[in-house]
């Protein structure tokens, strides 16, 4: 006998009607409707063809909706009809993704069978009193950031660089090393070689975890890159919710935010900030505020490519996501242009969880290792042009006869992953002959 409560359940998710609407102008990226009933992130189809194409609602006001389309705008004609598309309204999420790599609706574009999903709508961000961060190292094989800027499982950290100086490159040593249950990869506006080079280095490469890759190139529309970021997020929070832990690669939040101010400005909105719209900096917190671990579950760790604008690193999503992040790691073109990789620096670079990871004495050793950096770099001016004599001052004199090894300790090729032991080991080593500052 099925239970009243059940039936109720049941007759709220059937769709009795399809709420249709007419299209009544048609814009350069965007188009009004008089209909359907809908409400924004609502995705409609247009017109009556087998395969429809697909738009989503980005605002609603009385009598009309104002639509973006998830594709090219050729079949967008005034008077069409417009119906509310609940089928791609919520997202694939599943273990068959395991290993696989989607588009932004969830469909296969590895050339292999389609997958068999469980449809789930984005989940409501969980209270601030539920997020917490687990007190234990999450491996990367990366020694400047394994023990210099450790990561928390649950951490939230950004990778902000300029164009060119290895964010990429940096973000495929990550995701091929990182140790946890699964990794997810949103790929947002990036070009579609470099969607294919960082899957093939991954199913080429013999990884213990399963990765999946979610990938919305330059050329598809601002709505669609903004869904592959919550496609992404939706499986993250799946696994999540079963008490795995998930490590997410965003590249690149830069993008993301331009795709937001795409569609801000097609809803109305007036620019703001570096012509950035309000969306944008109501939406970036949400996305980050959805990571991290839950008490009693899982966690997602995640990491965030920002491109900055410049080298000076100063541009509003940088200083948005700075405010948002649990730290970030800074990488320099100076570095880059000495063949130094990866192009840490580590002066600028923070984490903010670093103090629960690691005990007094890996915490001095840190220390100790910056300190020295930030003394090198200081005088590097007057050591180079033979200004500087030694003798003249023990700190900058213990500095220069610990940079040959400091410098070999943070410089590491992408073929030599580093244990969490090893590198300890190697950062004790590299101080040897130096009293600490």
């Amino acid at each position: 006998m099925i239970r009243a409560s059940a039936l109720l359940e049941t007759a709220k998710a059937v769709q009795f009607a399809d709420f249709t609407g007419q299209i009544i102008a048609i814009g350069q990226k965007s188009f009004s409707a008089n209909g359907p009933l809908c409400q924004v992130g609502d995705v409609c189809s247009i017109g009556t063809n087998e395969f429809p194409p697909l738009a989503e609602v980005v605002a609603v006001e009385e009598g009309r909706v104002e639509m973006v389309p998830l594709g090219d705008m050729q079949e967008v004609r005034p008077g069409g009809t417009v119906t509310l598309n609940r089928d791609h309204s919520d997202f694939a999420v599943g273990d068959q993704f395991e290993g696989r790599a989607v588009n932004a609706f969830g469909e296969p574009i590895d050339d292999k069978p389609s997958i068999l999903a469980t449809k789930t709508p984005l989940r409501a961000g969980q209270t601030s009193m539920a997020k917490t961060i687990v007190a234990k190292r999450v491996e990367t094989g990366i020694r400047a950031i394994d023990t210099l800027l450790p990561l928390a499982e649950g951490q939230r950290i950004g990778i902000f660089a300029a164009s060119g100086v290895g964010k990429t490159t940096l973000v495929e040593q990550l995701s091929s090393r990182v140790a946890c249950d699964k990794v997810v990869i949103c790929l947002i506006g990036e070009r579609g070689r470099e969607v294919e080079r960082l899957w093939n280095i991954h199913t080429e490469a013999d990884s213990k975890v399963p990765v999946t890759l979610v990938a919305a190139t330059s050329d598809e529309a601002p709505s669609v890159r903004i869904r592959a970021m919550k496609q992404a997020l939706a499986l993250c929070e799946y696994w999540r919710e079963r008490g795995e832990h998930v490590v997410l690669f965003v590249d690149s939040v830069t993008r993301l935010a331009m795709a937001l101010r795409d569609i801000g400005l097609a809803a109305g909105e007036p620019p703001a900030l570096r012509s950035y719209t309000p969306n944008v900096f109501t939406a970036l917190p949400d996305f980050v505020e959805r990571c991290g671990a839950i008490a009693g579950k899982g966690a997602i760790t995640a990491v965030f490519t920002v491109l900055s604008e410049t080298d000076d690193v100063d541009d509003p999503i940088v200083e948005t996501m700075r405010s948002l992040l649990d730290g970030h790691i800074v990488l320099s073109r100076k570095l880059a242009e000495r063949g130094h990789f990866p192009a840490i620096d580590v002066r600028a670079s923070i984490s903010r969880v670093a103090d629960q990871v690691l005990d007094s004495k890996q915490q001095e050793s840190a220390r100790n290792l910056k300190a020295n950096v930030a003394v090198f770099e200081e005088a590097r001016a007057m050591i180079e042009s033979g200004i500087y004599q030694s003798g003249g001052s023990e700190e900058i004199d213990r500095a220069v006869s610990l940079w040959p090894k400091i410098q070999q300790f943070l410089m590491q090729s992408g073929a030599s992953p580093s244990s969490l032991s090893a590198s300890d080991g190697a950062l004790q080593q590299c101080l040897i002959g130096g009293a600490s500052l």
